[in-house]
């Protein structure tokens, strides 16, 4: 097995991302921006390009720091604690399927827009919810040099923000990628869900009657790498979102009274507790050890890595998010707990890309058959 490595360039990005999420992400701006119409301010959104966060995952040749997809994990997981909604997962997701797909104009095209602050997104989710990517219903036919697009497409995030979105379609019988660009979408193609997490700018996008030049579409179509990319950027925020929500959690039971008591003295709140504890610690584990085994190329340990990472992270935070309702006893059923936040973030996280049961199913075959 792959030991666990941390890298200098991760550990400051974790240092810059932790001061950087902290600073403008408090719990009072996260409530503020769930009223706004976009994830995240324009200003903000622009100190992340500076940073040079957008180019962290793209080569040096397109404009990027030409880190790998390992590299991104501090930067999620730092949101995750402290709530921050933005484009930034969906953008990198956008670049990892145009790094991993696209062809050399299109790479050069993109990238670099998204290295200098261009917002993109994925629609890689059916209508039915189906967790294979490659089970599509959508479809592009082509007509001469064009494509023209039928279907549709939800969970898409910050797509009306997103310059780019690439979207998973059923070409001439095959699973494909094709990128469609903002001034291409058609008024009232794209229609804002409601989704359990308020901090999600989540739409549903109807393809019928877009239609693209044919060299819009990507070369390849690495839905493997896509997927994983998608599962690891979701573990990293359920970690982030563990120590987060384990922060509220302590911070209740250390100064709430009963019975002239803290609460956290009572060992049936100790207990669960410590067990987050624990299932944090885990999650970060199984996160860490699933980026450095993807940064190192091993295709077939990634899998069982990001995998066993997203059904245990699914798992521990909704377990963590439940108990921190919980605690706060009827105050925690209400809005104004900030509980409920991250129980909404766990819910999010835990469905997006297969639930525990899912990976588990995937992970037997996987496991089992080199057991014997």
């Amino acid at each position: 097995m792959a030991s666990i490595e941390f890298s200098e360039e991760q550990s400051m990005l974790l240092e810059t991302a932790a001061d950087f999420c902290r600073t403008h992400s408090p719990v009072d701006a996260v409530r503020k921006q769930i009223e706004q119409e976009q994830s995240t301010t324009p200003e903000l959104w622009a100190a992340m390009a500076e940073l040079g966060w957008l180019g962290v995952t793209i080569p040096e040749q397109y404009g990027g720091l030409g880190m790998t997809l390992a590299d991104a994990v501090p930067i999620v997981e730092s949101m995750g604690r402290y709530l921050m909604g933005s484009p930034f997962v969906a953008t990198t997701l956008a670049a990892q399927a145009l790094i991993t797909s696209g062809s050399e104009a299109q790479k050069n095209q993109w990238l670099s827009e998204i290295a200098s602050g261009a917002a993109a997104s994925v629609g890689l989710t059916e209508e039915d919810g189906n967790w294979r990517l490659q089970e599509i219903a959508a479809t592009a036919t082509a007509n001469g040099e064009t494509l023209s697009l039928a279907g549709t497409k939800c969970f898409v995030l910050d797509a009306k923000q997103a310059q780019a979105i690439v979207v998973s379609v059923m070409f001439e019988g095959a699973a494909r990628l094709v990128l469609i660009q903002a001034d291409q979408i058609p008024s009232g193609a794209l229609m804002r869900e409601v989704v359990i997490d308020e901090t999600r700018r989540s739409f549903t996008f109807k393809l019928d009657d877009i239609s693209v030049p044919r060299s819009q579409l990507l070369d390849g179509a690495d839905f493997a790498a896509l997927e994983q990319a998608a599962m690891l950027m979701l573990v990293a925020e359920m970690s982030g979102g563990l120590a987060g929500v384990l922060h509220v959690i302590i911070d209740y039971l250390t100064t709430r009274k009963q019975f002239d008591q803290y609460i956290g003295s009572y060992q049936s709140l100790k207990h669960p507790t410590v067990q987050i504890l624990l299932s944090m610690e885990a999650c970060r584990s199984h996160l860490y050890h699933a980026a450095t085994v993807m940064a190192a190329g091993d295709i077939a340990a990634a899998e069982e890595a990001v995998r066993m990472a997203k059904a245990q992270g699914s798992e521990a935070f909704a377990f963590a998010g439940d108990r921190a309702v919980q605690f706060h006893g009827g105050f925690g059923f209400t809005y104004e707990c900030d509980a409920q936040l991250y129980l909404r973030r766990a819910l999010w996280c835990q469905y997006q890309f297969g639930d525990t049961a899912y990976h588990r199913e995937l992970l037997a075959p996987l496991l089992l058959d080199q057991a014997v």
